[in-house]
């Protein structure tokens, strides 16, 4: 190597280690600093940096709706702790079993909160609701709610947080929803984020309650994809506004992204009547019936709508003149199918209220008025 490309080699050297110090100093000072640097740099030598040094990171607009959803629902969110006193069988001795089975949330600041009826159905057991603070209460009521899966519980508290309740008919599939609950029982506040994946869903369901071997039939549900474990039943499915749109019920099981809530407008006018009469009061028609699919219809010349099987004595179906295989088609405007069935169309008009019923009869159509009644043991 001549003379001369050894002094080359050496100044490029000397500058490679000159730029190095430089911008190793930029790592070190304010970004003032390093950008000023970084200018002189490219200024006077034509040297530029390809690295982001230090940058703050940046939550993208749905992270951030995300986090501040999860704000202001989980506060509100609680776990249902039981606890059931037995006598050990290899002691002798009395204990007391408890565990995390299922969350709530608080919809009242007096101490009113929501959840699934299959999470506290069991009186023989005692239950306790646990806050995001670790703060506990007993629960001293408990309102159940079988035709919807919902049920009431009542804590002796003041100045809790409730949630804000949305509006479940203007949820879209594809819509970005947060769940938030007692995962497995003992990861308490536990989020998950999915979308809405299905609308209108029907379902049988298996109780997620180690203490309850019961299974439920859900119908007109919201299907997701945000993640649900044992122990979320009775807790939020929230949009991005945090406002809460369903309680999560459900999972199917062997399979995965695959869990169901029940809209929050089905728990409005359950919330409507205890607010008023301090106790959970539903609607009664008086009927049983076969719902007559669009399949059903094919084969059997029926119009798709409820064949009623038997009538209530005295109940607001046999005072309206329904029969006995009449085929109920519609109820106060609304068209009665698998996806809206019956009975989750009358649970939507109170107590009182008169009602319009369209009916198949003999293949005539009959229209009459029922008033609806207050279902017994409400």
């Amino acid at each position: 190597m001549t003379p001369l490309k050894k002094l080359s080699t050496v100044l490029i050297i000397v500058l490679l280690l000159i730029v190095g110090g430089v911008f190793g100093v930029a790592y070190k000072y304010p970004t003032q600093t390093r950008s000023a640097i970084a200018s002189f740099m490219s200024t006077r030598f034509g040297i530029t940096s390809s690295t982001t040094i230090n940058q703050p990171q940046i939550v993208v607009e749905e992270e951030s709706a995300v986090i501040n959803a999860v704000g202001k629902v989980s506060s509100s969110v609680v776990s249902v702790v039981a606890s059931q006193t037995g006598i050990n069988p290899f002691s002798g001795e009395t204990s007391t079993r408890e565990q995390g089975i299922g969350t709530g949330f608080i919809v009242d600041a007096s101490g009113v909160i929501l959840t699934n009826k299959h999470v506290v159905s069991d009186s023989t057991i005692s239950y306790t609701v646990l806050l995001k603070d670790k703060t506990s209460f007993a629960v001293k009521k408990v309102y159940l709610d079988p035709v919807n899966d919902l049920a009431i519980i009542k804590v002796d508290a003041t100045g809790l947080t409730p949630v804000t309740l949305g509006d479940s008919s203007t949820l879209k599939v594809g819509q970005t929803v947060i769940a938030i609950g007692n995962a497995l029982g003992r990861f308490d506040n536990t989020v998950t984020k999915g979308v809405v994946s299905a609308l209108g869903r029907g379902i049988t369901a298996s109780s997620g309650n180690p203490f309850s071997n019961q299974s439920e039939s859900l119908e007109d549900v919201i299907q997701t994809d945000a993640s649900l474990n044992p122990g979320n039943s009775g807790g939020p499915l929230a949009n991005l506004s945090g406002q809460v749109i369903g309680i999560n019920s459900a999972v199917s099981s062997g399979a995965q992204g695959i869990g169901f809530a029940i809209p929050i407008n089905t728990a409005k006018p359950v919330l409507d009547s205890f607010a008023k009469t301090g106790k959970i009061v539903r609607p009664f028609l008086g009927v049983t019936y076969e719902l007559v699919t669009g399949d059903l219809a094919l084969f059997t010349r029926l119009p798709v709508g409820a064949l009623v099987r038997s009538i209530v004595a005295d109940s607001p179906a046999e005072k309206a003149d329904i029969r006995k295989g009449d085929v109920i088609v519609s109820v106060a405007g609304e068209k009665v199918t698998d996806i809206k069935p019956l009975s989750q169309i009358v649970l939507k008009h109170a107590v009182g209220e008169s009602i319009t019923v369209v009916i198949d009869r003999g293949g005539s159509s009959t229209t009459l008025t029922a008033t609806l009644a207050e279902a017994p043991g409400s």
